[in-house]
């Protein structure tokens, strides 16, 4: 069955169907001259199991405005993608008066029509939208990884998550599936649950945790010679871990990068980024990550994920610094610590046992088709919180925002309020707070406490996502590496006056540990947004080429 590209054109819809004919082999084209027409076509493909990729309308329609048009056929079916096309006699005036509702998120994309042949920037606006479809909606069409097991478990939950966000194709099959059986069989030993197989590898492992199967996908710290000193180590693969292998490899130094959890970090969850530099259509935080990945991989970066970092010490000799994890270590020369941060826990013990039983710490990407039909709630007020909500809204019944504040102003950027305000699925709970969870083996409800009149009320729920703060995790640092009273770490200025050397301080992105430095969310004083990380991340490697060769004294 072939997902369906539905067009909408009273004067082009001929000229449109021929130029989307290069997608047939993989899409089923469906054309009209009306918004009633593409209603009827969605309402019929909705009975008949049909999903809708992706919905192309001409500016003006005979029958209504085109954001009426949009909004009527998003709630038949929420989770395709919108496109405005205009011809270019009309696109000044139409993109003028259509604009505000993209930035509103009413729609994805306002192109001009083609005037010609090989119209590619065209196509590659409808194909970036298409992918993006492809990879968060759509069941997986290939396998790399196959999982078996009997329920969703914490693990399980765990693993299905991490090769979401480092977008690899996996499907999860019953263990009474033909697949299933399959894969037992060739398991040698006694089975225990999940099972995961790289497809390919013939190979069936039975991992204790998500680490497992990052390292084993990505392999062991210790592949690195003992006889090696690599120029620079990255722990953290966030973006301003990204940046600084990509800035770092390019400039000619040995880089190593070392992540406990899957590339991006925190933002690699992210579903959708709409306001970073460069991508005017928005662009998931998985994807951004594997592009700045893979670039670094261009310039010889080597990636060790699955691997938590335990300790940070000094050689024998003094001249370089040992990162040590328990699949082994790095020797380098320099260090630069972005790690990032975790989403603090909600510290309630009955939350807490839901854990990847309807409780998800992050957007877990993975879970929101599961959602479908149910009432979710996200608790935050961040832009991450903000991104997860409009993305759950394409499959759960609704979506609650809960803030502890009287609003999102203060937390969230406008451009995501926006969109919030107009989306019918989702709403916004202030001063109020989550208390207690229960359900039998999956959650399926929640104690709210109203923060100003104390009165609890208990609200039924699907899904719970907490995405609440930052809190960092870099405990495993020396006493040497100053930080705040909150454990971030102290760079340049920030570092206070008696641990400064010869009157000066450390360079901007420098810790108190010569060699040392940080950049990104773990950085005491940083902007906790992806653009500025990513610049971090960026700028600190002149400072590891002024440390490694200072040049004449």
């Amino acid at each position: 069955m072939k997902p369906a590209i539905v067009i909408a054109s009273p004067n082009h819809a001929d000229f449109l169907l021929d130029e989307l004919g290069r997608y047939t082999r993989d899409y089923a084209l469906h054309s009209t001259r009306s918004a009633e027409g593409a209603l009827e076509i969605s309402r019929r493909l909705k009975s008949e199991g049909v999903p809708v990729a992706l919905y192309v309308a001409e500016s003006r329609l005979p029958d209504t405005m085109t954001l009426k048009a949009f909004h009527d056929l998003r709630a038949i079916v929420p989770t395709a993608r919108r496109v405005v096309v205009s011809p270019w006699e009309t696109f000044r005036e139409d993109s003028a008066k259509l604009r505000p509702g993209l930035a509103k998120g009413k729609f994805d994309a306002m192109l001009l029509m083609p005037r010609g042949v090989r119209d590619e920037e065209f196509h590659t606006a409808l194909t970036e939208l298409l992918s993006d479809w492809g990879s968060t909606v759509a069941a997986p069409v290939i396998e790399t990884l196959r999982i078996v097991s009997p329920g969703r478990d914490r693990v399980t939950s765990e693993i299905q998550e991490l090769v979401g966000r480092i977008g690899m194709p996996t499907r999860t099959y019953s263990p009474d599936s033909e697949v299933g059986q399959d894969v037992i069989a060739r398991f040698d030993g006694p089975v225990r649950f999940p099972l995961v197989e790289v497809v390919g590898s013939g190979e069936v492992h039975a991992p204790a945790s998500a680490r497992e199967v990052a390292a084993l996908l990505t392999g062991r710290p210790d592949e690195v010679s003992v006889d090696t000193v690599v120029d620079l180590c990255i722990i953290g693969a966030g973006p301003a871990g990204l940046a600084a292998a990509v800035y770092g490899s390019s400039e000619g130094l040995s880089t190593i990068v070392v992540e406990s959890d899957a590339i991006g970090g925190q933002a690699g969850t992210s579903s959708m980024i709409r306001n970073y530099l460069g991508f005017p259509r928005g662009i998931s935080g998985m994807r951004l990550a594997q592009r700045a990945r893979s670039q670094a991989i261009r310039f010889g970066t080597r990636f060790f994920t699955g691997w938590e970092v335990n300790a940070l010490e000094a050689c024998e000799d003094g001249e370089h610094h040992v990162v040590r994890t328990d699949g082994g270590d790095v020797h380098a020369r320099s260090v630069v610590i972005s790690t990032g941060v975790a989403y603090r826990r909600l510290g309630v013990d009955s939350v807490e046992e839901f854990t990847g039983r309807g409780v998800w710490y992050g957007s877990a990407m993975s879970a929101a088709r599961e959602t479908e039909g149910q009432d979710v709630i996200v608790v935050g007020g961040g832009n991450s919180a903000g991104q997860c909500a409009i993305h759950l809204s394409r499959f759960a019944k609704s979506v609650t925002i809960m803030v502890r504040r009287d609003g999102l102003e203060a937390t969230m950027s406008q451009y995501l309020i926006g969109e919030i305000e107009f989306n019918p699925r989702i709403t916004v709970q202030t001063r109020a707070e989550v208390c207690e969870a229960g359900g039998d083996g999956q959650l399926e409800w929640v104690d709210v406490r109203d923060t100003t009149t104390g009165e609890v009320t208990r609200q039924g729920v699907g899904a719970l996502f907490l995405l609440l703060g930052a809190e960092p995790h870099c405990d495993w640092l020396p006493g040497t590496v100053a930080r705040d009273a909150r454990g971030f770490v102290l760079t340049g200025r920030d570092v206070a006056p008696d641990a400064w050397v010869d009157g000066l301080p450390p360079a901007n992105l420098a810790t108190t540990l010569p060699g040392v430095f940080a950049a990104g969310d773990i950085r005491a004083g940083s902007m906790k947004r992806v653009a500025a990380a990513a610049g971090e991340g960026s700028s600190v490697v002149p400072l590891v080429h002024a440390y490694l060769d200072p040049g004449p004294a």
